[in-house]
């Protein structure tokens, strides 16, 4: 089992023996480069904190689970640590109230989460997708055991269009040789496909066959692409640079029975890989013709001429579902400086959801019942979101909704999602742009969050890689304001390389996470390990953070402003999305580098193609 450097001291003071570390390269690791280099400069006035929409939430009533740090503070001034925070001078080290209280994390509490919420999708069809039973089964828990700890507890109720797969879909090749095509390997239903059953040729809409290494393919995105279209074909349609929405939308007003939209070709590695198989939303229930994404080698058999294939899908949408976020505040601390951590809640349709995220949520869940004793500086606020495998929807809602006083009180946000596959990397989000892997621009300060957590690794003699902040999880809608993030993230469905299996262990050429968006992430997918040393990894940068009398992000430190690690800001690439972890070697401050991201195209994929959610 992983330990925690502040157990040397608890063994000690048991008589045991200590867990071996080299004495310099802990003294290195638990340095923090700048980590707290800004000053923060709060002009906003005092409002109410509670989010625009908030409604009471109704809890489950039971007993409180808090595993409540015995860290005491000053009662008169309420900043109970914050002279161990760290500062604003470089080579300040991680606060020794911080090992501590993150080493209070346990691992019998995590698993003790995942197992309510891996019933709760039992007894609801196995699954806690938004909208349904089993998520607001998976609600009431949470806010119940933040309810009995102390919290402010309010929901946030928002619209969803509704998306949910009846039974599975079939694609078959009739000629010119029979083939069955397998549902979650070979081809996927496209989130808010319409139903039906087809059987007819296969036409192809501006292919590029083979595909060019240059310019993105325009298969589908021109109302010209269809002139010689014949109605009632399916079409076969390549990625490229318009979004599903517009290619399923003209391929259905010129008359296609069904669309197949097949990944692009073009050879790369990890986000430029345009062969794996395809699948994502067409962010809109108005097509009502089915739609299946697949991969290139499938697309490129079906584009043979004569094909004629039979393509199935059975599928129920409702455009003004009501799904609901669910805010956890603390009553300490500076209301004007909020330190947010957040979750998706939600799983896909088609499973309970264990890694993908009840991972993250347990985590943050444990670390607001132990916070909740701290007499912190900085208020701390927890979100576990709504609608995220549906495109991010609930966290997009929740900051489209603040007003901008309210959201200029967020100070920085962190996000934890899939923190346990079980053929885990310790993934970073990338929030200086210094790995080798596109992503969205990190607003300033993001780059101190990912150093806080380096420091973190190092300390527990764990390697680390980058993981790509690509916008394509809850971080998304933050980073598109402005408000520095961070967070952590274990990957999906990519296969680890044998460089990445040498250092972190487990299987190369096998996904992160085998399970991924499947039936099968259940409590027995879930890595005890890397549940662990995340959740304790979380716990500590809650506590860093909460206690900080300076936070990232704001001007005025030294160097380049707004870019204080030099690279901030950096010009990205747009890339794959929330599952995405990529190889590397030692970077930076420490011993690894990588990528992470959303859906299989949340890469978790959690990839998102806006106006076309790549899944």
């Amino acid at each position: 089992m992983f330990r925690h450097p502040s157990a040397s001291l608890r063994a000690a003071s048991e008589g045991r023996e200590a867990p071996s570390v080299a004495p310099g390269k802990l003294l290195a690791a638990i340095t923090v480069v700048s980590v707290m280099s800004l000053v923060l400069v709060s002009t906003v006035s005092a409002v109410s904190t509670v989010p625009a929409g908030a409604a009471p939430v109704p809890g489950d009533g039971g007993p409180s689970q808090a595993s409540a740090a015995s860290i005491s503070g000053d009662s008169d001034s309420g900043q109970a640590g914050a002279e161990a925070a760290p500062g604003a001078v470089a080579g300040d080290p991680l606060p020794p109230g911080a090992e501590a209280f993150g080493a209070s994390i346990k691992l019998a509490a995590l698993r003790k989460h995942l197992e309510r919420l891996q019933e709760i999708a039992h007894a609801n069809g196995d699954t806690r997708a938004a909208a349904t039973p089993g998520y607001d089964a998976s609600l009431a828990y949470v806010a119940g055991k933040l309810r009995a700890a102390g919290y402010r507890v309010t929901s946030q109720e928002f619209k969803i269009s509704f998306f949910r797969e009846v039974t599975a879909p079939v694609l078959e090749r009739i000629r010119p040789a029979a083939k069955t095509y397998v549902a979650g390997t070979d081809f996927r239903t496209m989130t808010y496909s319409g139903s039906g059953s087809v059987t007819a040729p296969v036409q192809g809409v501006d292919l590029v066959l083979p595909p060019k290494q240059g310019p993105e393919s325009t298969s589908g995105c021109e109302t010209s692409d269809f002139s010689a279209f014949v109605r009632g074909n399916i079409a076969l349609i390549q990625r490229g640079t318009c979004s599903f929405q517009v290619k399923a939308e003209r391929a259905e007003a010129a008359g296609a029975s069904a669309v197949i939209i097949f990944n692009e070709g073009r050879t790369g590695q990890g986000p430029e890989d345009r062969k794996a198989l395809l699948g994502g939303s067409i962010n809109t229930s108005a097509v009502r013709i089915p739609v299946i994404g697949t991969d290139f080698a499938t697309g490129e058999e079906l584009a043979a001429p004569g094909t004629r294939t039979r393509l199935a899908v059975d599928a129920e949408s409702a455009p003004d579902r009501r799904a609901r976020n669910l805010i956890a505040e603390s009553d300490q601390g500076d209301p004007d400086r909020v330190v947010m951590l957040g979750a998706h809640l939600d799983s896909v349709m088609m499973g309970p959801g264990i890694n993908d995220n009840g991972s993250g949520t347990a985590g943050i869940l444990e670390t607001a019942l132990a916070a909740k004793s701290l007499r912190t500086r900085n208020r701390l606020r927890f979100a576990f979101w709504g609608a995220e495998e549906l495109g991010l929807l609930g966290s997009k809602h929740y900051v489209a909704a603040l007003p901008p006083a309210e959201r200029a009180k967020i100070k920085l946000y962190l996000n934890f999602d899939m923190i346990a596959s079980p053929n885990y990397v310790f993934g970073i989000y990338d929030g200086d742009s210094s790995g080798p892997v596109s992503g969205a621009t990190p607003p300033p300060g993001s780059g101190q969050i990912e150093k806080l957590f380096q420091a973190y690794f190092e300390a527990v003699g764990e390697p680390y890689q980058d993981a790509e902040f690509s916008g394509r999880s809850d971080y998304g809608p933050f980073i598109a304001v402005g408000i520095p993030s961070g967070g952590l993230f274990t990957g999906a469905e990519r296969l680890k390389t044998a460089e990445e299996a040498g250092r972190f262990g487990g299987s190369a050429g096998v996904a992160y996470d085998k399970c991924y968006h499947q039936a099968c992430d259940t409590i027995a997918n879930v890595n005890d390990k890397a549940l662990e040393v995340n959740a304790e990894a979380i716990a500590t940068a809650a506590f860093v953070f909460a206690y900080a009398p300076v936070l990232p992000g704001t001007s005025g430190t030294p160097g380049t402003p707004g870019a204080p690690d030099g690279r901030e800001g950096r010009e990205r690439r747009e890339g794959p999305g929330k599952g995405a972890v990529a190889p590397g070697g030692p970077g930076g401050a420490g011993p690894g580098t990588g990528a992470g991201g959303l859906e299989p195209g949340h890469g978790h994929e959690h990839g998102h193609e806006h106006g076309g959610l790549l899944k």
